[in-house]
């Protein structure tokens, strides 16, 4: 008798439940809301008491909204409000405008620009922290590297440097700020537009389109979405800035480059006053949502 091999029938794939998906990342998504809501509510219930660990260790009496009150009452939240809306606007248009630019140059097939590529996020990989101290030693009055730029470009320099001088302060964390983070806005765009059809590019230059009514009339509406989303996040990232401000200024001089952000820890980790840093931090959590609220409301109304 022969042996003749048959071939079992394929055993029918089993279905997996519609709710597997959620019931595989419930962990993470428990793990994230838990370390987000904590601090929010610890905050959120600190606000309304009196507590100063300078002296004592817990709460010493409810006072209601009168955190929120002090917060806005002695004009240091809202200067650093401006300060901050100031910073977070210019820096993300600059931002914006630089990033697409170099991303347009990417999409030219020129000498180098492969390494350039490559070369161009490195800046995106250094902790913000890092980058202050970098840009701390080259802006140093004596032998930095900044300065000596400017000098020799004739361009006349404060006498107390760029980081001590009140006018100059704040523009120059907002350098470090857009030398950082100006590649992020080059990549994401550069990819979106290599997501351009070569079709309608083509048929727009046959048509006789010049190449600044493409980007305004074609490549930017195929590229809204993503050009909205990285600028939100940006907007977010920015109106958070700490790291730079505390190596480069420490708010200074005076109050000049005083971000939300370093008043927050001025309030809760120098002077110690836990109700008022957790009212600050409900403030900031608001105008950040409500701006955000807005923003999306406005932009994405007619998405699809």
């Amino acid at each position: 008798m022969s042996a003749v091999s048959i071939a079992a029938p394929p055993r029918a794939r089993r279905r997996l439940p519609d709710y597997t998906p959620w019931l595989l990342i419930s962990p993470s998504i428990l793990l994230l809301v838990a370390l987000i809501a904590f601090p929010l509510l610890f905050a959120l219930k600190n606000s309304f008491y009196f507590w100063n660990l300078q002296m004592g260790p817990s709460p010493m009496g409810f006072i209601g909204f009168d955190n929120y009150r002090m917060a806005l009452s002695n004009g240091m939240f809202l200067d650093s409000l401006k300060t901050t809306l100031m910073m977070t606007l210019v820096g993300t248009a600059v931002e914006f405008t630089l990033g697409l630019a170099i991303a347009l140059l990417l999409m030219r097939r020129l000498r180098g620009i492969k390494m350039t590529r490559v070369l161009l996020i490195m800046p995106t990989t250094i902790a913000p922290i890092v980058v202050g101290f970098l840009f701390r030693y080259m802006y140093d009055p004596n032998g930095g590297l900044i300065p000596w730029l400017l000098t020799s470009a004739g361009i006349p320099l404060p006498a107390a440097g760029l980081l001590g001088s009140p006018s100059t302060a704040l523009w120059a964390v907002l350098f470090a700020d857009i030398w950082q983070w100006t590649p992020f806005f080059a990549i994401v765009l550069y990819a979106a537009l290599l997501a351009v059809p070569d079709e309608i590019v083509e048929a727009a230059k046959i048509d006789g389109v010049s190449p600044w009514k493409q980007l305004l009339h074609i490549k930017l509406p195929l590229i809204r979405k993503t050009a909205l989303i990285v600028v939100m996040l940006r907007f977010m990232q920015i109106f958070n800035t700490f790291d730079l401000v505390v190596v480069l200024t420490k708010g200074g001089p005076g109050t000049s480059s005083r971000t939300l952000g370093y008043s927050l820890y001025q309030a809760g980790m120098v002077d110690f006053n836990i109700g008022l840093s957790s009212a600050m931090t409900w403030m900031m959590v608001i105008i950040v949502n409500a701006i955000i609220g807005l923003f999306v409301f406005f932009a994405f109304k007619d998405w699809d």
